[in-house]
């Protein structure tokens, strides 16, 4: 994984000192609430409806076990004991302090993290592929180009104040594990079958919230040392255009769509002729020093490739939870952070250093954070599966429902965010709880159920195969119910289905949803194909009769 050089450390170390004189103001009075807000916003700390949250950036969703180890430090020093995994593959604390907000930053720093850019009008974490460099239909590990991403888009002069929030993610892979069309920048690193030139597909304008848009093709290939200039340019025409005088306008799906994709090609491909002329364009040996950081571990190539599968509780957490490895003898371990009756994406602190002694024992010291909120063990052998899989099961971790209908994606929703219409939290457990069997689930098979508490979408309910949306009735929360979605790469939005719900019903709702599903399904039809197969109209007759 990458490491910081001395110009990453001096950054990082310069924005903690900055940040902490300007709470010590804060704090002292001599700046208002209004001064310091976008202060605070470009150092990831928001303030939610009861305290203080922090947003900490977890680059493209690696990280080691000593930085994971710190995340657990943080919530167990500075939080209620736990942190909270998010859809960007970042971590957020929900009851922060503000006067410990620059501790909790040079704590950070010490192992090369940070919160820059976890908010405001600028480009986010880079977001990418939790199986990079561990599955077989990859054509090359994506994160050193994501890598390069985040160099380039750290501190932009540009572009860190855009008519809007910025999304790219980076995936290199057939499989689409990273949602790369819902985000307002998709990359997929392809071969190009002419000459085996490595390059991008790039496509703009995908994203969820009030307007979902499916992210057009805008090229089909960019050369690899041509990419930062076509970002640039991508990036210039939205700062251009893009509406200021419209919060809910202004993302540049809007743009994309108002001008056509074939518009805005043109557009960029204009700017780009001018970009490519200045010359910012890294060399392409940059992009092979980068690559340096993320050289394939040190794999025993006569590895064994068999597992006792004699325990039952063990061979069903095998079949859900681990995926196969392109290194023979290895596998890909998920580990679920969505147990019957818990909070979706939440880890205590204890947890979390369990997770990070089993990735430096047995994973080459790495792990992942992945869109679904879920952690993986990214090179394990399978010899050692059964022993990753006790260690997790006596730390309440082996939930074996990966992709499953309680494998539940959900916001924070109004326990705790101040933008949120409606609870997220109890509408999933009580989801979980009523689909608690894992035989019943397991018979459901590959169901993935997304919640929201506004329309901001940060559960991304649209991309659900069953979606949920919250919203405020007349100081009621009504849930809403969306069928038909997918973050894959068979990318599809979900539909409303029709007057919404409450807490209780609309767990029924997903119930009957389930029953006209396994009734109809041809075999071993997934829940999303027997939908696109059926239509809409028998699963909106089996809600409202």
């Amino acid at each position: 994984m990458y490491q910081y050089d001395q110009y990453d450390q001096a950054i990082v170390d310069a924005r903690v000192e900055e940040f902490r004189d300007q709470v010590k103001r804060r704090l002292a009075g001599q700046i208002t609430e209004d001064q310091f807000k976008p202060l605070r916003l470009m150092n990831g700390l928001y303030l939610q409806l009861h305290a203080y949250m922090l947003r900490v950036a977890i680059p493209y969703g690696t990280l080691d076990g000593r930085q994971m180890r710190m995340l657990g430090h943080i919530a167990r020093t500075y939080d209620r004991g736990y942190g909270h995994f998010t859809t960007r593959q970042n971590i957020q604390y929900n009851w922060i302090k503000l006067a410990d907000a620059p501790d909790i930053l040079a704590d950070l720093a010490s192992v090369e993290m940070h919160a820059i850019q976890t908010s405001g009008n600028c480009i986010r974490n880079i977001s990418s592929d939790q199986f990079a460099a561990a599955a077989a239909d990859e054509v090359t590990d994506p994160r050193p180009w994501a890598e390069l991403i985040r160099q380039w888009s750290t501190f932009h002069p540009e572009f860190s104040f855009l008519p809007r929030k910025f999304k790219i993610a980076v995936i290199a892979a057939d499989e689409d594990r990273a949602a790369m069309r819902l985000h307002d920048i998709g990359i997929q690193i392809v071969r190009r079958e002419a000459d085996g030139e490595l390059g991008a597909r790039v496509f703009v304008g995908g994203g969820m919230g009030r307007t979902p848009m499916i992210a057009p093709e805008i090229k089909d290939f960019v050369h690899a040392d041509d990419l930062m200039s076509y970002l640039e340019a991508c990036l210039r025409v939205y700062n251009r255009h893009g509406r200021r005088d419209n919060i809910y306008k202004a993302r540049i799906k809007i743009l994309v769509h108002e001008l056509g994709a074939d518009e805005y090609r043109r557009q960029v491909e204009e700017e780009f002729t001018a970009v490519k002329a200045l010359g910012i364009d890294p060399p392409l040996a940059e992009l092979e020093r980068i690559k340096t950081f993320f050289a394939a571990p040190a794999f025993d190539a006569g590895a064994a490739g068999e597992t006792d599968r004699s325990d039952p509780d063990f061979a069903v957490w095998l079949d859900h939870n681990v995926k196969p490895h392109k290194q023979p003898g290895y596998a890909i371990v998920n580990i679920s952070l969505k147990p019957v009756g818990g909070i979706p994406g939440d880890a205590s602190a204890e947890q979390i250093d369990v997770m990070a002694d089993l990735a430096e024992r047995y994973s080459f010291d790495e792990l992942r954070v992945t869109h679904a909120q879920n952690i993986v063990l990214p090179h394990v052998r399978q010899t050692d599966l059964h022993a990753v899989w006790q260690a997790l099961d006596a730390a309440g971790l082996a939930s074996a429902n990966l992709d499953l209908i309680s494998d539940i994606i959900a916001c924070p929703g109004l326990d705790y965010c101040s933008l949120a219409n409606a609870r997220s939290i109890p509408v999933a457990q009580k989801i979980a709880q009523r689909f608690a069997d894992l035989d019943r689930q397991r018979e459901l098979g590959e169901l993935k159920l997304k919640i929201s508490g506004c329309i901001n979408a940060c559960g991304h309910h649209h991309a659900g195969h069953i979606g949920i949306l919250g919203v405020d009735r007349k100081g009621t929360e009504n849930y809403q119910l969306l069928l038909g979605g997918s973050g894959a790469e068979d990318v599809s939005l979900g539909r409303i289905t029709g007057p919404g719900f409450d807490e209780d019903g609309i767990v029924d709702a997903v119930e009957r949803v389930t029953d006209l599903y396994l009734a109809k399904r041809n075999g071993g039809e997934r829940f999303i194909d027997t939908y696109r197969r059926l239509g809409f109209e028998p699963f909106k007759e089996a809600i409202y009769g």
